[in-house]
């Protein structure tokens, strides 16, 4: 079973949920940790991993030959991406906005254009308490999309263990890469109306992509009810909920795990792989 953690924004408590699911798993599972947050991997903080692998991730982006190509424009109108300008003597490759789609090269009337790799980011690999459980990707400094990278991260999940992907925070492309072919999401949230209002994005997307969810709530005080609400109009179960607290959130800041360091928060997690496997159909 694949279970893909998210929030529809940054700092709602997703890498808690994440880390500390994998915690009171790993003793009595196969599980698998995987970070897909690309631009800012840090589930590996909480764990002492030894990492055995680390492999470059690379773009295939155009290189015009200029000896051959007849200005005609065609590869630069085709490009969803700007990536390319052509001028009345010389092309330019905008690399760093390339997707590596390869339209480019198919258009051209004049095969003036190969592809060439470049790299965009790393994947490292190593053991937390079995062989191969943990995987991350981080992007290189200045690139503006990680969906690549998390594309080949997937290509390294293990569909026979018990997987927990932490994905990026929002609801944009490698958001969607991070939930493809997951057979459970867990959002998480927080009780403001800001937290509200990015946990019904998150809402419309697992939606649109016919996987089941439930909810986490995170620093719950009480104060709110826009999630319950929420909750109950669009049949999505609250499953957990992680009271608010000054001392949680010190542990965090140390690095510490909270199902290590509060009674009672090593079964609630239990109780949460439970609920979730009774909703996976």
């Amino acid at each position: 079973m694949i279970v893909t953690v998210f929030s529809g924004k940054g700092g709602t408590g997703k890498t808690t949920v994440s880390t500390n699911l994998f915690n009171v798993l790993k003793d009595d599972h196969d599980v698998q940790l995987v970070d897909t947050d690309v631009e800012e991997p840090n589930t590996h903080i909480f764990f002492d991993v030894q990492f055995t692998e680390e492999s470059s991730v690379d773009l295939l982006v155009p290189k015009i030959d200029d000896g051959k190509c007849t200005r005609c424009g065609i590869c630069a109108q085709e490009c969803q991406f700007g990536a390319i300008a052509i001028g009345k003597k010389s092309s330019v490759v905008f690399a760093t906005m390339c997707h590596g789609c390869g339209v480019c090269k198919m258009v051209c009337p004049e095969y003036a254009i190969t592809e060439v790799p470049r790299s965009i980011g790393v994947i490292k690999r190593g053991s937390i308490f079995r062989e191969g459980d943990y995987i991350m990707g981080q992007m290189n400094t200045g690139e503006l999309s990680g969906t690549g990278i998390i594309r080949e991260i997937k290509k390294l999940v293990d569909p026979k263990r018990l997987v927990i992907i932490d994905a990026p925070p929002g609801t944009s492309c490698p958001v969607l890469e991070s939930l493809e072919g997951s057979d459970f999401a867990l959002l998480v949230t927080e009780p403001t109306p800001f937290g509200l209002h990015d946990l019904s994005l998150a809402v419309k997307t697992v939606r649109a992509l016919g996987i089941p969810a439930g909810i986490v709530v995170n620093r719950d005080s009480g104060a709110f009810d826009g999630i319950d609400e929420l909750s109950a109009d669009e049949g999505i179960p609250i499953l957990l909920r992680i009271p608010f607290s000054r001392e949680y959130a010190a542990f965090y800041s140390n690095g510490e795990l909270l199902t290590d360091r509060v009674a009672g928060l090593r079964d609630a997690f239990r109780g949460l792989y439970e609920s979730v496997k009774g909703l996976v159909r």
